[in-house]
């Protein structure tokens, strides 16, 4: 790869359902480290754009590069494995696990009998909840955590799965604003490649370079998020207000 070769590619991406087209050749590419954020309205394509990339849907046309090769992904672990991890709205914890049992599901430390090392487990799970700044608390059930703290569960996972591109399926949706504001402070601190697909604006503004906008199964627009954002009669036809924070005070 290139300094000028994208981390990832999507080109003439189609999808349809029972045969009626649903994604329209779309096409974007994402370099290293870059946040693009994925907006659009309802049905606009988004998830199904994700759920392509990331191996649940198989039957679609057109072509994904990573790091200037093409891959044809069959399923989520293939995507895992060439570093592309995705974050539903449906978290994918084991409910009656805690953070350090779902973290080292499938990769569970064993002693030399082969037994499970449940204490391997809960301390390297601290551990890497510690490297990642996450206070998330151990021996609780991953069904009577918050929800930002199975979402917080969920990137650690998936962070180390060494995941070079993190993609999530609106993330902010089901958070208050305070655990809001502290998941777009953590995700502005890890080195990945990050697609966030979400309604919420504010947050694309706050913490994307980029944002594509997706209307209809198609690209609409994709460009520098200020730009994008700027435009009243993009957002418009993309059925899109502008970010709260962009919009002129009614008093002024």
């Amino acid at each position: 790869m290139t300094d000028t070769t994208p981390l990832l590619a999507m080109r003439g991406i189609r999808k349809s359902f029972a045969g009626n087209e649903v994604l329209h050749g779309v096409d974007f590419t994402v370099g290293p480290r870059e946040i693009h954020a994925l907006v659009g309205p309802n049905g606009a394509g988004k998830s199904t754009l994700i759920n392509v990339l990331g191996g649940l849907y198989t039957d679609y046309q057109g072509e994904i590069l990573l790091r200037g090769e093409p891959v044809r992904l069959s399923n989520p672990q293939e995507s895992l494995a060439v570093g592309v991890s995705v974050i539903h709205q449906e978290f994918s914890l084991v409910p009656d696990f805690d953070a350090a049992e779902n973290l080292a599901l499938g990769h569970e430390p064993r002693r030399q009998a082969g037994l499970i090392d449940h204490r391997a487990i809960q301390v390297d799970g601290r551990a890497l909840l510690d490297s990642l700044g996450l206070s998330i608390p151990l021996g609780v059930p991953a069904r009577r955590l918050s929800v930002a703290h199975q979402q917080l569960t969920e990137i650690a996972k998936a962070l180390s799965r060494d995941a070079s591109i993190l993609v999530m399926d609106e993330p902010t949706s089901n958070l208050d604003p305070r655990a809001r504001r502290r998941l777009i402070e953590l995700l502005a601190t890890f080195d990945h490649t990050k697609i966030l697909a979400t309604h919420d604006l504010d947050m694309a503004l706050d913490l994307c370079e980029r944002t594509i906008v997706m209307c209809d199964g198609a690209i609409a627009a994709d460009g520098p998020t200020l730009e994008v954002f700027g435009d009243d009669a993009l957002l418009d036809s993309a059925g899109l207000e502008r970010p709260l924070s962009m919009r002129a005070c009614p008093v002024c």
